[in-house]
């Protein structure tokens, strides 16, 4: 094994993702366990797994360069405090000083979706754009925002929530505590939702059929009912991405950014999709914002947040 490894962890709700990664962004070795609901218990047993991998695969401690951490949940980049995070009952946790008493080596932490926005820029539809918005659409929407090179966390770690603007001040009430924040409307939840609030059991449509015959539907189901046909799917799909493209539009205002990119469970829906929130974003946005930023899919998958961990690491030794 060379020297100067790069240790990146993605933690979530279910499953904690680990990696093993080179200074060039490939992954050398991956693994994942589950994450305790003992909250107290995560950092121990993730440290204890890599202390077995890096053991396994005779790896010394002097070949690795430190260890990137990605939280869902809000956390000072700078002291890797975390103030509280998401699916995890975490609250007031020195996430980077109790790893480090753990490991020895040096950590470096921060929020999950700025780290996939970083591995997005560095390996994957970003190719290091200097200004850059990324949207991950599943269970939940998260975001991240890169302005001259450098990951946006803001004043307290909120800084590229997408996820929670409000774009109905009256609508469906979100995990965040208040109503109708994009999550509402954009995550695989949300569009499950619209599905639900929109199907008559009078109707005959596909969709309400599905819906008979299964007992439940995904936004999976809805985008493949639409490829179908489903007109009912169709409207639920295109008003998702127009609420979409407007809120993308106000973002860039403020980034003015060469790309965007979309990420995330439902991004896979495809080029079709993609293409919608395009169209919104081209009707709402400024034309000199639209003129300079392209919308793509991004392309690294559950893979970004590991390599952003990795980049993470390296970014900030070389600092």
């Amino acid at each position: 094994m060379m020297a100067n490894l790069l240790i990146a962890v993605d933690i979530g709700g279910t499953s904690i993702k680990l990696g093993l990664v080179d200074q060039n962004g490939n992954i050398l070795n991956k693994w994942s366990i589950w994450t305790n609901d003992e909250s107290n218990a995560i950092l121990s047993d993730v440290w204890e797994s890599i202390y077995k991998k890096i053991v396994a695969l005779n790896i010394s401690k002097k070949d690795i360069l430190g260890i990137g951490v990605g939280v869902p949940g809000f956390i000072d980049s700078e002291s890797g405090y975390v103030y509280q995070t998401v699916n995890i009952n975490w609250r007031n946790i020195p996430l980077v000083k109790q790893l480090e008493e753990l490991s020895g080596l040096p950590v470096f932490a921060e929020n999950d979706a700025n780290l996939a926005v970083l591995g997005e820029n560095w390996k994957g539809a970003g190719n290091q754009a200097k200004n850059l918005i990324a949207v991950t659409l599943g269970t939940g929407v998260g975001g991240g925002v890169i302005s001259n090179g450098s990951i946006i966390s803001g004043t307290n770690g909120t800084a590229g929530e997408i996820g929670h603007m409000t774009v109905e001040p009256e609508g469906h009430p979100c995990n965040c505590g208040r109503r109708g924040c994009l999550e509402t409307i954009a995550s695989a939840t949300g569009i499950v939702r619209q599905a639900m609030e929109k199907m008559d059991s009078n109707d005959e449509t596909p969709l309400t059929l599905h819906y008979r015959k299964h007992q439940q539907v995904t936004a999976k189901d809805i985008f493949e009912l639409s490829e179908e046909g489903d007109e009912l799917c169709s409207e639920i799909i295109r008003h998702t991405a127009s609420v979409l493209g407007l809120c993308l539009a106000n973002t860039a205002l403020v980034v003015n950014p060469a790309k965007i990119l979309i990420g995330g469970g439902v991004a896979q829906a495809g080029e079709t999709f993609i293409r919608q929130i395009n169209v919104s974003f081209q009707q709402y946005a400024l034309g000199r914002i639209n003129n300079a930023c392209e919308i793509k899919q991004a392309q690294l998958g559950n893979d970004a947040g590991i390599i952003g961990a990795a980049f993470l690491v390296k970014q900030k030794r070389k600092d």
